[in-house]
């Protein structure tokens, strides 16, 4: 009895979570228009960008114990989950007005707000004004975006005993946020499979349509794959992509005791099996980091690489589903580092479908080298 009393005492001082949140995807469907032209995806993107801040705008009217009831946690750490919401708020304002240049083409969802604070207002209102002909998009955007806002703030909530890609724990990571308007980076995580698999048709996919794409890779998944083929194998699937890495087995590094010798073993691996298509960028698996690691990571070169855009294809999505989730957050964001899981099979398809949707759009696809290596030591 004393046992089960200590041990129900233990759980009970622990910050209880239930579990994690449902991924939300958005079935593009609803929006009735395709995104064709430049003048087109800011349309679409200011619609998004009113609709989450709508939803941003909300959630700051609930108090302390409504908001941890809403994101299924005892304790929430307000401080963090204000930061987040600012940088947000920061973003929805730049990414408005980079969407109002085209106005003048087409005046759908064009407002004159001339401050954040008017952006926060005008976000409370436009969904009574929004037309038929968008009507149809009107609630299911909004229940997209308030699940998607609540698995960022429960993310923010956990911070900082759970490290995690919504906080740059130092100004040498990256995020995407220093990406220019309408560009991306493709990156793809957890691989390499099988040979002759997921990653294999990715690649060989990206190569087809004149892509790069950022892998970063499992050290020990790496060595397999070459321990099961010929020395030159490595080189023919990395043609002409960037391999990057996620340390030597995919679990979090911020309390692994080894994560310095995953770092080193991993980074060696790369270095010496693929030397053309090596780049300096580490992505913590779960975004899961120490806070003290910024002078190894110096040491070796290396840069922290998280991603502001989650497909979620690791998830029950379909593939079509999270390549829809993608499309709705790079309306929002309007630029960023899109994640995939390369070995899955769900990550071609949703390219595919991506980049067929968003061929005529205006976006552009960022070169992964010049991305690894832009201002890669001066932050």
């Amino acid at each position: 009895m004393r046992i089960a009393l200590a041990l129900l005492a233990a759980l009970l001082s622990l910050p209880v979570q239930a579990a994690p949140l449902p991924p939300a995807s958005l079935e593009r469907s609803v929006w009735p228009e395709r995104l064709d032209s430049p003048a087109l995806f800011d349309v679409a993107s200011r619609a998004e960008i009113l609709s989450f801040a709508r939803v941003l705008h909300e959630s700051e009217l609930l108090d302390d114990n409504a908001l941890a009831a809403r994101l299924g946690l005892r304790q929430i750490n307000l401080q963090k989950i204000r930061a987040v919401r600012a940088r947000m708020w920061q973003r929805l304002w730049l990414g408005y007005q980079q969407a109002q240049g085209s106005c003048e083409q087409d005046a759908s969802f064009c407002y004159p707000v001339a401050s954040m604070a008017e952006l926060r207002t005008r976000s409370a209102t436009f969904a009574s004004d929004v037309g038929e002909f968008y009507a149809e998009w009107t609630e299911p955007s909004h229940q997209f975006h308030v699940r998607y806002l609540d698995e960022q703030l429960r993310k923010a909530a956990l911070l900082p005993q759970t490290s995690s890609e919504v906080e740059r724990l130092s100004d040498r990571e990256r995020n995407g946020d220093e990406l220019n308007d309408r560009m991306f980076l493709l990156t793809f995580v957890g691989g390499p499979g099988p040979e002759g698999g997921n990653t294999d048709l990715l690649a060989d996919y990206l190569r087809k349509q004149r892509l790069q794409g950022t892998f970063l890779v499992i050290g020990n998944r790496l060595q397999q794959r070459r321990e099961a083929g010929p020395a030159q194998a490595l080189g023919r699937l990395y043609k002409g992509q960037c391999v990057g890495i996620q340390g030597w087995e995919y679990r979090s590094h911020a309390q692994w005791q080894g994560w310095q010798d995953s770092l080193r073993r991993s980074q060696a691996r790369v270095q010496a099996d693929l030397p053309e298509q090596y780049v300096p960028l580490f992505r913590p698996p779960y975004g899961q980091r120490r806070a003290d690691g910024e002078a190894f990571m110096a040491s070796q070169q290396l840069q922290v690489s998280l991603w502001d855009i989650d497909a979620q294809d690791d998830t029950a999505l379909s593939a079509e589903a999270s390549a829809q989730r993608v499309m709705t957050l790079m309306l929002l964001w309007r630029k960023g580092v899109i994640q995939f899981h390369d070995s899955l099979p769900k990550a071609q398809p949703a390219v595919e479908w991506l980049l067929r949707n968003t061929a005529q759009s205006g976006i552009g696809w960022e070169d992964c080298r010049d991305y690894a290596y832009r201002n890669a030591y001066a932050r």
